[in-house]
């Protein structure tokens, strides 16, 4: 019997021994059983995405907004959204069309934006529309205040009297010269005021029609541009205590010039410009936000090659510094992820 216990242990210990020398010097790990996150997954799958349609609203199809968003509609496609730029009057329609879920983002002056969540300026007495939230910076864009040199106007202060294109009522570039001649002590009672797009206001000047326009864009603007060729284009600085009063009075505006040769003029203008931020509807999923900023981001060459104000100013190195408004949860997460948000 003692005899057979060892066989029986020597055998034991001659297997033990074989299937040692059979395994890896480094074990696989068992993971089945480990089923926990140690990060919550960000971002749609693509069947998600394919699910969701995106509406972007632009602006007019003769400005910068409508090429710029459509871009916007393309590179999110591209990631496999179903997308949709529509035209709009701009900055106005675009704050109403996200209040009222007609769109999922959209471009807008952020002065404008500010006024809107505060209800303050133009939207005072309306209530504070405290569902706006960002998305993402754009690109600045500058005041330019044009005439054409038989007018004489060489000063804000010299539109006293005179007709001027002050924008289509109620948009961003409306909002523009309302501050703008409230600064200098103008008000609209002093002026002959023509509510109209700077497209329009603009041929009405070539025809006699308007004596000065409020243009507010990404430079070059290409209908002040073709304005310069065609007439002797006089570009308005917007400086002195008007332009102080205005930078010291909303943290949205920043003193700039408007560079020498980008119409016909030989110097340096000074003048004042204001961010352009893309808005995104409240009510959207953190997830689906953050997806759609890694798509943006992804196809950003689409997007550059629309329009040089794009290609100069729209870039993830950016960052969202000079957003005054509060970011959507899914774009604050997108952005503390790449190191902008601390």
């Amino acid at each position: 019997m003692k005899k057979f216990l060892s066989l029986a242990l020597a055998l034991i210990m001659v297997l033990s021994l074989a299937a040692c020398g059979n395994k890896n010097d480094t074990p696989t790990p068992d993971n089945s059983g480990d089923t926990q996150q140690t990060e919550e997954t960000k971002g749609l799958t693509p069947a998600e995405r394919a699910k969701e349609f995106i509406t972007i609203g632009t602006g007019p199809t003769s400005g910068i907004y409508f090429p710029i968003g459509g871009a916007f509609a393309t590179a999110l496609k591209e990631y496999g959204y179903q997308t949709s730029a529509e035209a709009t009057n701009a900055t106005g329609q675009n704050i109403q069309n996200i209040l009222n879920g007609d769109a999922e983002i959209a471009i807008a002056m952020q002065d404008a934006v500010m006024q809107a969540y505060t209800g303050t300026g133009a939207y005072e007495g309306k209530g504070e529309a405290g569902d706006l939230r960002a998305l993402m910076r754009l690109w600045p864009n500058y005041v330019q205040l044009v005439t054409v040199s038989s007018t004489g106007i060489k000063s804000v202060e010299d539109l006293r009297g005179k007709r001027v294109g002050v924008g289509a009522a109620n948009s961003g570039v409306e909002i523009n010269a309302r501050m703008i001649l409230n600064a200098y002590g103008i008000t609209y009672n002093d002026i002959k005021p023509d509510y109209l797009a700077y497209g329009e206001a603009i041929d009405n000047m070539k025809n006699g029609q308007c004596d000065a326009v409020f243009v507010t864009s990404g430079l070059p603007n290409a209908t002040v541009m073709d304005l310069s060729v065609q007439y002797d284009m006089v570009v308005v600085p917007i400086d002195g205590e008007g332009r102080e009063k205005l930078v010291s009075e909303y943290p949205y505006y920043a003193k700039s010039v408007i560079p020498a040769n980008t119409y016909n003029n030989t110097e340096d203008i000074e003048g004042l410009f204001v961010y352009n931020i893309m808005l995104v509807r409240k009510d959207l999923s953190d997830a689906m936000v953050y997806d759609m900023l890694e798509g943006i981001f992804q196809n950003i060459s689409t997007i550059k090659a629309s329009h040089n104000a794009a290609d100069k100013n729209i870039d993830i190195t950016f960052g969202v510094d000079d957003i005054q408004l509060p970011l959507h949860p899914g774009a604050e997460a997108f952005w503390k992820d790449n190191g902008y948000i601390d």
